[in-house]
This record gives structure tokens, sequence and C-alpha cells, in this order.
């Protein structure tokens, strides 16, 4: 059953590191496809986290061709961007790179997709109007910023794309902060945010302690109050989701 719209603006409220540590708890998802592959840049850091589901989209820069021979392909992106109910994130796969000859985002494109739903993007392209994005209240990880939109076009849209090392399908739901993003996987979503509240907790109550509380006491009393935390955060989980992590 889809998540609804209070839910995952309640699940916004938490860090893409603790939607990780969640999402190992209530999921069997492989802990290493959590994190991305290539540092993906928040150039808006300031707006906190996102959340949203995937629309995807392969763009590039360098050559004027696919402008000339497909004119309606930039009304028909936006078409597409408003087939689906948001929140939506636009996810842009740059087929120049390694290279980056231009911005795909900028102030008009980040107004254009906010009035279509979408609350963000996260591209291994580049952006520019930087201050005028955020304006918008369009979120943006990017690889960099450019001055110049050169011959960016939407080549392929709702088609498999890989950003940052990590492989995005259409429809894949995303957090993403400073940290970079992550995939929620389906078997996590039902469970997420009572994952994410109860990790918390159980952080604050089982290993903060050990260090928030160490005045006073000598290194050997530290370390064993930090053995000790470990093993109630550990049996914790268990309780809570038959597994642990540290």
């Amino acid at each position: 059953m889809p998540l609804t719209h209070a839910e995952l603006l309640k699940l916004k409220r938490w860090n893409t590191p603790t939607i990780a540590n969640a999402i190992e708890q209530v999921s069997r998802v492989d802990p290493i496809g959590l994190s991305n592959l290539e540092e993906a840049h928040d150039f808006m850091p300031e707006m906190g986290p996102m959340i949203g589901y995937a629309m995807t989209v392969v763009i590039s820069g360098r050559d004027p061709q696919p402008k000339r021979a497909e004119p309606e392909s930039f009304q028909r992106y936006r078409e597409y961007l408003a087939s689906r109910p948001g929140p939506k994130i636009v996810v842009i796969q740059d087929a120049d790179k390694p290279h980056c000859h231009g911005a795909f985002w900028g102030e008009i494109g980040a107004n254009h997709a906010r009035a279509l739903g979408c609350v963000g993007t996260i591209t291994d392209g580049a952006i520019r109007d930087l201050a005028e994005m955020k304006n918008s209240g369009f979120k943006a990880l990017a690889r960099r910023l450019a001055v110049s939109h050169a011959h960016t076009w939407p080549l392929r849209w709702g088609v498999e794309v890989e950003i940052f090392g990590t492989k995005v399908k259409p429809g894949d739901l995303l957090h993403a902060d400073v940290h970079g993003f992550t995939i929620i996987p389906k078997d996590a979503q039902p469970r997420l945010l009572e994952a994410a509240r109860f990790m918390d907790d159980n952080e604050c109550a089982a290993l903060l302690p050990a260090s928030r509380g160490a005045a006073g006491r000598s290194f050997k009393e530290t370390l064993a109050a930090m053995k000790s935390g470990d093993a109630r955060f550990a049996a914790a989980a268990r309780r809570k989701f038959g597994r642990s992590t540290e």
C-alpha cells in the first residue's frame, strides 16, 4: 500500500543516514547499496532533506542536433513530469559524463518543475541560477555548477538511469540530503517511520550516554560504558526487529 502524503512528510523530518539505519532493520536489502558510490553535492543543505518518487531523464548538452531533430521533446518531458502525482524528484543522468557541457537546471526549469509537483532534482550534471532555484523551493543535488545551459536537451525519460554510481528506476522512492541519497525499498516502506523513530530513540538511550556522560570518568570506565551501550543497543534492536546493527 503506498505511503500517504502525511507519512512522506514525517519521513522528510529525518536525515538520510537515519533513514538508512531504519531500512537496515525492516528490509532485506544489502546495506552496501544504501550509499552512493560517488559524491553527490547538495547545493541547498539549508533546505533540509527531500523525499519523493523518481522521475527519470537522460540529457545531453554537447550536441545541438537533438534539439533540432526533436524540438517537441522538452514539452513531452514536461508532460511526463505531470503524468503522476507528487511529491516527485527529477533524477537526471547526463549522457556527457565525465564531461559536463552545460546546466539543465536553472531558475525557469526549477519553477516549472515545482509547479508540476516536483520538489527537487538529483543530477550527475550541472545546475545554475543557484539563488533563484533556492527561492523557488526546488532542492538540488548535483555534480557541479555551470554558467551556460549549452545545448542541454532531454533525450529519454521514464527509463532506468545511473547517477553517482546508483541505478534508479522510475517510481523509486528516494530520500536525499547533504549526505547523498538512498532508495527506499518497497519492503521497508510499511514500517520505515516506526523504525526511524525507534532507532533514533535507541541511539539516544543506549549509545550516546556513554560518550556524552563521560565527564569525570576514567578512559577505562568510559570504554566499559561504551561496550555496555553497544550490547543494550543491539539487544533492543533484536527485540524490536529480530536483528541488530552497529
